[in-house]
């Protein structure tokens, strides 16, 4: 099987689909004559032409608007958002016009769009083009939240997002582009709602997706060392999210720990370890762990940066205190008890107090 980096399988999955069928078109920023930012759209433009990939002026809400008006009419338009960051400008047009049209229709509108959202952190990018914000979109009903980890899964989703009749945000994290994997060849589709079991294990279940997908693999390999077996879930997708899978896992290894790059209060790890509490609150033998960023904006000094973002020891931090041990060193034991909001003083003065929402038993 031939290896593609993660930004070569989603040009390929843009390429197949736009050849396949011909109402299926591209715009957003700097995508045409310089082939997007991290090139993850270069040579389409010279095989389909300006018509149907095209740059745009710097207007993100205007041009979700005409993204949703092109796909009531027919197409299946593919708008990139050059950084998942703009969600803000954009906002309204996606909460309150793309997720509600079908359902306000009664079903007789669909609205088969895709917004590719490239998020989290990468390369210092400053509190304006590092954020992870899939927490704001998959409270809004309407809408298929997709964040894959994989080549494969990033063409394989991608193709399938582009054939659904609903809305679809598609995340792709920046720091995901030039790594590389194995993708099928031919044809390859990956439905929208199937987790996948990453690495098998039947200690503790690490729930993630995305690029904290990679850290937990990282993590279940240091702490398969200590003789800790971690059974590893990608997501995949986020809305709908596949439960049977993630239910399963976590009934037969009694624990789970969720990570994500995102901010950890309030953060989509919440609705996951809550919904494992209600429906496993007889297997559990712990409480379900969260790892998530810092509730500071994500700063622009790299050793900032790494800070407030989730790393590999801060996984391994918390399965071991998931299996019953106690923190170990001061970032370890400042991330378990901090509660994701910053405490009045400034961040120092947040750390060890757990802050406004910290859960009980030090979660």
């Amino acid at each position: 099987m031939r290896e593609l980096t993660f930004a070569e399988a989603t040009r390929e999955a843009m390429e197949e689909e736009m050849a396949r069928d011909p109402t299926v078109f591209l715009w957003g920023e700097d995508i045409a004559k310089q082939g997007g930012v991290f090139g993850q759209f270069r040579g389409l433009a010279e095989r389909f032409g300006l018509e149907r990939v095209r740059d745009t002026p710097i207007s993100e809400a205007t041009l979700v608007g005409m993204t949703l008006g092109a796909a009531l009419a027919g197409a299946r338009p593919v708008f990139d958002l050059h950084f998942a960051d703009f969600l803000g400008i954009v906002m309204d047009e996606v909460a309150n016009q793309i997720a509600k049209i079908r359902y306000m229709s009664g079903g007789q509108l669909k609205v088969p769009l895709v917004i590719r959202a490239p998020d989290g952190a990468v390369r210092s990018a400053g509190a304006h083009h590092s954020q992870s914000l899939e927490a704001w979109v998959t409270h809004v009903p309407g809408l298929a939240v997709v964040a894959p980890a994989t080549p494969a899964d990033a063409k394989g989703l991608l193709k399938a997002a582009i054939r659904s009749d609903d809305p679809v945000l598609f995340f792709e994290h920046k720091a995901l582009y030039p790594r590389k994997g194995p993708v099928p060849d031919g044809e390859y589709l990956v439905p929208l709602g199937k987790a996948r079991v990453a690495r098998e294990g039947k200690d503790v279940t690490l729930i993630s997706y995305s690029m904290t997908l990679w850290k937990c693999l990282e993590a279940a390999d240091r702490l398969s060392a200590e003789g800790v077996a971690c059974e590893v879930v990608d997501l995949r997708t986020l809305v709908p999210l596949d439960w049977d899978l993630v239910l399963d896992s976590v009934s037969r290894t009694c624990r789970a720990v969720v990570a994500h790059e995102a901010w950890r209060f309030g953060g989509f790890g919440a609705e996951v370890a809550a919904t494992l509490a209600e429906r496993l609150w007889d297997r559990l033998l712990a409480p379900v762990g969260r790892v998530g960023a810092r509730g500071v904006p994500i700063p622009f000094s790299p050793p900032l940066e790494r800070y407030v973002i989730p790393q590999t020891e801060d996984i391994v931090a918390k399965v071991r205190e998931v299996l019953g041990e106690r923190p170990r060193g001061a970032s370890a034991a400042a991330r378990s008890g901090d509660g994701g909001r910053q405490a009045p003083g400034g961040p120092q003065a947040g750390r060890g107090t757990g802050g406004e929402g910290r859960a009980p038993s030090g979660d």
